[in-house]
């Protein structure tokens, strides 16, 4: 039987030092002369697409189609420039890199990646940190405006991408806020909640999350919960 593994980036994976926000003020400013326009967003666990949309209705800027293709290209240009600069507790996150090696060595797991990122700012942020190539394929933030809607995006990718077919059991969803938990549990799949990100670990029970770690070095534990020990 193989699991599963739909892993978030921001807070779980890596972080960027701010990288993402800077990069969305500055295309935000550039494209519609606002600046600051996310101060006052509550961004983490949100799709990019979420996040854009909530700017536009606070700061009262009529965007089409057109325009918001037009934003996430320049927000990429920006992105490629903000990565390269230092930020608060920018980093690969404890463990991930040893846990990333031993699942990809398995025949029984299947790689992919949920987040709320535009696609291609996923890649640049995980090329960067050299994590891209762990991930076949997964759901990203320009094909649903909420995070619920990506959980079963993800699975129809897999399938196109040639992988497993699978039940929601043998799925887990593995992120830092309660909007991964909630992704999970409204697409049936079990979760682990990381207290890597902007929530501490009593945060993150509160949410029902299946198992709430402080980061993810314990990779026997990881494995244990995964069902895979």
């Amino acid at each position: 039987m193989t699991k599963v593994i739909l892993f978030d980036i921001d807070g779980t994976l890596v972080l960027t030092g701010g990288a993402g926000v800077r990069g969305m003020a500055r295309a935000f400013e550039q494209l519609f002369s606002v600046p600051d326009a996310f101060q006052t967003i509550d961004v983490p666990g949100r799709t990019d697409s979420w996040i854009l949309a909530a700017a536009l209705a606070l700061h009262g800027v009529a965007c089409d189609a057109a325009g918001a293709a037009r934003f996430r290209e320049v927000y990429l240009g920006h992105l490629r420039e903000e990565l390269q600069r230092p930020g608060p507790r920018k980093g690969m996150m404890p463990g991930v890199d040893l846990l990333l090696d031993t699942l990809q060595q398995r025949d029984d797991v299947y790689l992919a990646l949920l987040t709320g990122n535009y696609e291609e700012a996923a890649r640049l942020k995980l090329e960067y940190f050299d994590l891209w190539r762990y991930f076949r394929c997964g759901a990203f933030g320009d094909g649903a405006l909420e995070r619920n809607g990506l959980l079963p995006k993800a699975l129809t990718r897999i399938r196109e991408c040639g992988g497993p077919t699978v039940a929601a059991r043998d799925v887990v969803v593995v992120g830092d806020t309660p909007l991964d938990v909630a992704c999970a549990a409204a697409g049936g799949a079990r979760s682990i909640a990381v207290a890597t990100g902007g929530y501490d670990a009593d945060a993150l029970r509160a949410t029902g999350a299946d198992l709430v770690l402080d980061d993810l070095s314990d990779v026997d534990r990881v494995l244990s919960a995964l069902g895979l020990s």
